[in-house]
Parts: structure tokens; C-alpha cells; sequence
């Protein structure tokens, strides 16, 4: 990581983590020193090709000790997400369990949320979406816990709306439980980093792909110009075009 780059990461209030279920990048990110823990979820472990979900949760959590690693629940059933949730818990001290805010059948996650919070478990409620969402999540954490909560900021600019005046108050809603972290999930480019931090976002979670746009940051946009017009001329010529 550049001296550059590392100011510029320092000036942020933000944690950022890295999103996805590749065992290298996951490595690759803890040995750079970017990111500052990890999620996943079942449609980014299918798409990797994970075939068995025990295994590879246990692989990632060998080899980062010392981050936290959330991993999700995958049944729609609160007594079986129950029994996910606690065996997912006694993997590794540094686990968060990852519970969806509702199940399929729209309802609310908030019992199953209050009975594992007060039980210690550290949990990322996923999937939030709206206000009322974070607020009913709010009520059912226990504040001597740390959590997470995860607003899916992207997929909220996605359906036309601009999600930052929603993560601004979600994040004064969560303020009131000390042990809350504000999560930025499907961010879709770099931007959202900085605009997460201005919305006192506690957290933000990226794939790697957008991660390495960080060594852009800062970038002169003179320079940053010229590349792009060497790329458009390399390719040109390395296809052969003629007119």
C-alpha cells in the first residue's frame, strides 16, 4: 500500500471490509492490511463454486484469526436459523452471524435477532433496507453487544432513490446503541466509500473489484485522461482496426 494511499485511508473515519468467497483474495486482502474484516453470504459462496459451507468458513477463519468474518444463516425457519446461528458462533471467537432481517414470508427477524443478541452472540443483520427495518433491529440488539447492521445502500440506488439521505439516519437511529455498527453493503463504486464515511457509516463492504480502485484515489485527473486514451489506442491497435 502506498504512503498516498495509506493518508488518504487514515483521513476516513470507516472500516472498510472486503465482500466475497475467494479463499486467495480473502488471504490476499488480510496480507495487504486494507481491510479491516470480512462478509459473505450463499450467493457469493455459489457463484465461487463452494460446495461444502463448514469447510470453507473454517478455511477463511484459519487463516484470518483476528478480523471478524461474517457468515449467514441460509434456512427460513427461525428455529433452524437459531440452531445455524449458534453453531456458526462456535467456529471461531471472531464469527459474526450474518440473520436476515425477515425470512421469505416477510416476516419479522426481530425475536430470533433480541434471543441471540442476549445470549452474546455478535450478529450482522443483513439485508435492511429501510428505516422502520433499522429501527425495529435497533430495539431488539443488545447494547452490551457488538453488532452490525447492514443497509443494502446499493441496491437502494438501484430503484432510483439515493440512499445517503437514509444512511444519515439510520446512522443518528443506531447512535442510541454504542455497540451498533452501520454497514454500506453493495456499494457499486468507489465513490460510495467516501460518501459512506460523510454519513457516519460505520463500516462498508466491498468485492474486490472495487477495492482495487483504490489505487486510483487521488489519482491527477490530467494523467488519469491520458490513460485512458492509451488504453482506447492499445486496444485499437492490438485488434487491428482499420477503416
Amino acid at each position: 500500500m502506498s504512503e498516498a494511499l495509506k493518508a488518504v485511508l487514515l483521513r476516513l473515519r470507516i472500516k472498510l471490509f472486503m465482500d466475497g468467497a475467494n479463499i486467495d483474495e480473502m488471504r490476499q486482502g488480510y496480507k495487504d492490511g486494507l481491510v479491516a474484516g470480512f462478509t459473505t453470504n450463499p450467493t457469493l459462496m455459489r457463484k465461487a463454486g463452494i460446495k461444502d459451507y463448514e469447510a470453507f468458513a473454517r478455511e477463511a477463519l484459519a487463516a484470518i484469526p483476528d478480523l471478524p468474518i461474517s457468515f449467514e444463516v441460509f434456512s427460513d425457519d427461525f428455529e433452524s436459523m437459531e440452531h445455524e446461528a449458534r453453531t456458526i458462533a462456535a467456529w471461531g471467537p471472531n464469527t459474526n452471524i450474518k440473520i436476515p432481517v425477515t425470512n421469505t414470508k416477510r416476516e419479522s427477524s426481530a425475536p430470533l435477532i433480541k434471543k441471540l443478541s442476549a445470549d452474546g452472540l455478535s450478529l450482522n443483520v443483513t439485508a435492511v433496507f429501510s428505516l422502520d427495518q433499522v429501527r425495529t433491529v435497533s430495539k431488539a440488539l443488545n447494547p452490551d453487544v457488538p453488532s452490525i447492521v447492514s443497509i443494502f445502500a446499493g441496491r437502494i440506488a438501484d430503484s432510483g432513490q439515493d440512499p445517503v439521505p437514509l444512511m444519515t439516519e439510520a446512522a443518528s437511529i443506531l447512535a442510541d446503541n454504542p455497540k451498533a455498527e452501520l454497514l454500506w453493503a453493495s456499494p457499486r463504486e468507489l465513490l460510495n466509500l467516501f460518501q459512506a464515511d460523510a454519513c457516519n457509516c460505520h463500516i462498508i463492504t466491498a468485492t474486490q473489484s472495487i477495492i482495487s480502485k483504490l489505487k486510483h484515489v487521488g489519482k491527477d485527473l490530467e494523467d488519469f485522461s491520458l490513460e485512458t486514451v492509451q488504453m482506447f489506442y492499445d486496444d485499437a491497435q492490438a485488434a487491428g482496426y482499420r477503416i
